[in-house]
């Protein structure tokens, strides 16, 4: 659809909805095109689990995850 600036001024929300309904619009100033108006794409919904769901494998410990730290690894996490 192509509409004058002065048509789109005075009926937006109208035009808006055409918009809303997957229509573009051009505007012109006289002959001159100076902006079309299009829908957006829609965004695709974020994912967010439920309360409680399962989202990763469980956490794996062993007796390495409990071992004492060597003068090394207290070096390398600044402890030393």
């Amino acid at each position: 659809m192509e509409t004058t600036l002065d048509y789109a001024e005075s009926h937006f929300s109208q035009l808006m909805r055409q918009v809303k309904a997957g229509e573009e619009i051009l505007l012109r100033d006289g002959v001159t095109a100076v902006a079309k108006i299009i829908p957006v794409p829609a965004q695709r919904a974020m994912f967010r689990p439920q309360v409680g769901e399962t989202t990763s494998a469980p956490v794996q410990w062993n007796a390495a995850s409990f071992a004492a730290l060597n003068d090394a690894g207290m070096k390398e996490l600044g402890l030393l």
